[in-house]
């Protein structure tokens, strides 16, 4: 019996594992920015298109998108606000963030 109670843990662990691997574009559907986002054409958000063309050579653009993402803006798209997404643990936002910034 002892040996089925250290198997779960790890079992657990191996289960989740896969959710670590994924990349920001997958990421985006996990953590359901594509609700509000699409990755070409404006939707009740900014299309991934235009922010990466915002942003494109600023050096302080993943700072401000991860603090807007986290805590939700308003007035900066447009009048719908960008609720917060508090949740979206650091390395998934990165990867989000990086994923944004390449599309083209």
């Amino acid at each position: 019996m002892k040996k089925i109670w250290l198997a779960l843990p790890l079992a657990a662990f191996v289960v989740s594992a896969p959710s670590f691997a994924q990349t920001g574009e997958e990421l985006t559907k996990t953590h359901r920015c594509t609700a509000c986002h699409k990755v070409d054409k404006k939707s009740i958000g900014p299309a991934y298109q235009e922010i990466a063309k915002k942003y494109a050579g600023d050096a302080g653009a993943p700072a401000v998108m991860a603090e807007r993402i986290k805590k939700g803006s308003r007035g900066v798209w447009g009048p719908a606000p960008m609720t917060p997404n508090a949740n979206v643990p650091d390395e998934d936002l990165k990867k989000i963030i990086d994923y944004i910034m390449q599309v083209k």
